[in-house]
């Protein structure tokens, strides 16, 4: 079972979602209050399971609707994934992968580990 971590920063507060083995698989951006925290990670929980990839990376690719995953290269030429809600708000990224594999099977994990996972805070 997965679970999220939640922790104060020096600028706020922010959630990584850790996988069964206790890889992190997703964080979130820094909020300002715990409690907003709390409903990022409760949009995770919402939007994952459901959500559709769309693959940045190819020409010409499909524009897919909210909830969605969007996979990327960045400036490093490695893969990312960036988990949007429904209200296009990014919630969830990725670290950086070297293969596009590894990218997807980083999604499929997040799509598995957030609807089980309990919430600790540190």
């Amino acid at each position: 079972m997965g679970k999220f971590v939640i922790r104060k920063t020096n600028t706020g507060v922010k959630f990584d979602l850790k996988a069964t083995n206790g890889e992190v698989v997703a964080t979130s951006e820094v909020y300002a209050s715990e409690a907003s925290c709390k409903k990022g990670v409760a949009s995770v929980i919402k939007n994952a399971p459901v959500a559709a990839v769309e693959d940045q990376t190819v020409e010409g690719f499909v524009k897919e609707k909210h909830p969605k995953f969007e996979v990327y290269t960045d400036k490093a030429g490695e893969f990312r994934f960036r988990l949007k809600a429904t209200n296009g708000q990014v919630i969830a990224v990725s670290e950086g992968y070297k293969a596009m594999k590894s990218c997807l099977n980083g999604i499929e994990s997040v799509k598995k580990n957030a609807q089980d996972s309990v919430i600790v805070e540190e």
